[in-house]
């Protein structure tokens, strides 16, 4: 009798310390493995901290988008740059970053969304609007719409 309360103690007392889990790391194509998220969220009001850190992360992202796309992977560029997204949704740049490599890709309609969205985002910057404006014409001529295709050259030249 006395055994079975010793192992009734030591099996609740295994069952009580299970060791906190943690994600394994995410591996993308390019075989480089990232950190696992924190356990817990960071609080809000550490958000001037987080801005430095999201803004370097963004940057890394970055750097690894270009080394793809000097590379000819528009796939792992594109993919590169949607994670960057995930952390700065609102970067015009990023949008319309995505957009050429998704022309790259072949998906002309497809850039085409991004590179207005992109716009519509970018407000006062006009050499990004053009630069949009110009991805939106070889879009627009890739998918056969030459008088779509004018007409977002003229934009282009306009904000030139």
């Amino acid at each position: 009798m006395k055994f079975l309360v010793v192992l009734f103690v030591l099996l609740l007392g295994a069952c009580s310390a299970t060791p906190p889990r943690t994600l394994p790391p995410v591996i993308d194509s390019s075989g480089q493995a990232d950190l696992p998220p924190p356990a817990e969220a960071e609080p809000v009001i550490e958000a001037p901290a987080r801005t430095t850190s999201t803004h370097g992360a963004v940057i890394a992202l970055l750097d690894r988008a270009d080394a793809y796309h000097r590379a000819g992977d528009s796939g792992n560029e594109a993919a590169t740059i949607e994670r960057a997204l995930r952390i700065d949704p609102r970067n015009a740049r990023l949008w319309s970053r995505l957009a050429a490599a998704r022309l790259a890709q072949g998906q002309a309609r497809q850039a085409e969304q991004l590179a207005l969205k992109s716009n519509t985002l970018s407000a006062g910057d006009r050499r990004l609007q053009a630069e949009n404006w110009a991805l939106v014409a070889r879009a627009r001529w890739a998918l056969n719409d030459s008088a779509g295709a004018r007409t977002a050259e003229r934009k282009a030249r306009e904000l030139q």
